[in-house]
């Protein structure tokens, strides 16, 4: 599912990823641990295709078998909306719009028919235990709520993959517990690979698999 090899990153002259090597297959659920700073959203970020690797090394990264270092950034950005769903912290919801319209919006980049991308969002909805949400914007929704409309944006396109960064951090921890049980859910539900960066160890050691990263590298 995803080949990474010697994958850096430096801020000006800080060296934030050391030559990281990841293989993560299909339908696992791997979980990244470490102390603040070790670099684990900077990898999930350029395994997600949202940054780029530095170019003063060689390095290889694919998924599904693609090259994506062979895609122009349109090609990039129409693999990511297709085959890639994202949950973060903070939701990322927009205030505006009510829980189906943000489901939806991934679907509305890709060209779906609204009423084909509505019915999606509502299934995704239903199966989340969000049917009576339908219609209401984040403000209206708990925290643990408006998770599982970000969690439903993410499938709306039936990515192949999930990555999530710190996806429980500001859930209380009976919705914590929830979402937790929810990704292993849908994992085998609908076969995703998912990829979480997290403190929560309850979560990481619910996982398949733990990267623990140190100083820039994955070292287990």
């Amino acid at each position: 599912m995803i080949q990474a090899k010697n994958i850096h990153k430096y801020y000006n002259d800080l060296h934030v990823l050391k030559g990281v090597d990841v293989s993560i297959k299909k339908g696992e659920i791997v979980a990244i641990v470490g102390a603040s700073g070790a670099g684990k959203t900077t990898l999930l970020q350029i395994l997600g295709t949202l940054d780029n690797a530095s170019q003063k090394q060689d390095y290889e990264l694919s998924i599904n078998n693609t090259n994506l270092k062979s895609l122009s950034d349109k090609a990039l950005a129409k693999f990511r909306n297709e085959h890639i769903g994202f949950i973060f912290q903070f939701h990322q919801l927009l205030p505006e719009f009510s829980a189906v319209e943000n489901v939806c919006l991934p679907a509305f980049i890709k060209g779906t028919k609204r009423e084909v991308a509505e019915k999606r969002a509502k299934e995704l909805l239903d199966f989340l235990g969000l049917s009576n949400r339908y219609n209401h914007k984040p403000s209206e929704l708990s925290g643990g709520e408006q998770q599982r409309v970000a969690v439903a944006r993410a499938l709306i396109n039936e990515p192949d993959l999930i990555f999530a960064d710190e996806p429980s951090g500001n859930l209380d921890s009976e919705s914590a517990e929830n979402l937790h049980q929810l990704f292993f859910k849908l994992r085998d539900e609908f076969g995703q690979t998912f990829v979480i960066v997290t403190h929560n160890e309850e979560l990481a050691n619910m996982a398949d698999r733990k990267l623990v990263m140190k100083d820039g590298n994955v070292i287990i």
